[in-house]
């Protein structure tokens, strides 16, 4: 399987450790709070909180805390102010980087992302510089081995889905981002388990990394995400998962 799979990129994010499986956990909880302030903390009314809250159980967020952020997003005393900066660059073997951050100061922010870019074989560039590389859209996740591909193909296509894959024990569903809603309700109404759903940026044209890069790369990603302001990074490499595991 190879790293531009969203599914390799969800397996790798599982698997790390307490302390870093806390420090995402906060992330996910900025984002239920922003989600919830912004638009309400009905789900059902507004798509951005229910994606927030199904990419949280995904990442086995307990259900006490999700309620505990959406009831911060929607006080009367709902917290500092926060700008989302979206940051563009090159990493290791110039593959396209984006950097999803949540912030309270973006002085801060941009130079501390400026400086890790610096610091670990990359480039941060102009807005616009990379994005053209990506595509926002929908990506569930659903278990091949207990749903057949036919049953969660005829549904999520009737549901509005652009495609589905089948590889390594995973259907991969994507949707545009307006489609999402309906499409992860119509596998929730099917009783249909999702192992990750999210929005995200999809590579258009992934390029393949050979060893010395994707080692690199892996480790510049793996500075981002721990940074307290970065809540997501999407990159277009195309990872072995020998490379990944090695990481």
């Amino acid at each position: 399987m190879s790293g531009h799979s969203k599914w390799a990129t969800t397996k790798r994010k599982k698997a790390k450790t307490d302390v870093a499986r806390a420090k995402a956990w906060n992330k996910l909880i900025k984002e239920i709070s922003i989600a919830a302030k912004l638009g309400g903390g009905n789900p059902d009314a507004n798509p951005r909180l229910r994606a927030a809250i199904l990419k949280s159980k995904s990442q086995s967020l307990p259900t006490k805390n999700i309620e505990s952020a959406i009831a911060k997003g929607t006080g009367a005393n709902s917290g500092t102010e926060m700008t989302e900066p979206m940051y563009e660059g090159r990493g290791p073997g110039g593959i396209a980087i984006m950097v999803q951050c949540m912030t309270d100061n973006k002085v801060r922010t941009v130079a501390e992302i400026r400086n890790i870019f610096n610091k670990n074989n990359g480039s941060m560039g102009e807005s616009g510089s990379v994005s053209w590389a990506f595509t926002y859209k929908g990506v569930i996740i659903v278990d091949a081995e207990k749903y057949p591909e036919d049953q969660v193909m005829d549904l999520v296509l009737e549901a509005g889905a652009e495609d589905m894959s089948t590889e390594d024990g995973v259907h991969e569903i994507s949707t545009s981002p307006e489609a999402f809603d309906a499409v992860s309700k119509a596998l929730e109404a099917a009783n249909i388990e999702m192992m990750s759903a999210e929005l995200s940026y999809v590579a258009n044209d992934p390029v393949k990394l050979g060893h010395d890069d994707a080692v690199k790369l892996l480790k510049l990603i793996d500075k981002f995400e721990d940074h307290d302001d970065v809540q997501e990074v999407y990159h277009n490499a195309e990872i072995d998962e020998a490379d990944m595991d090695a990481e």
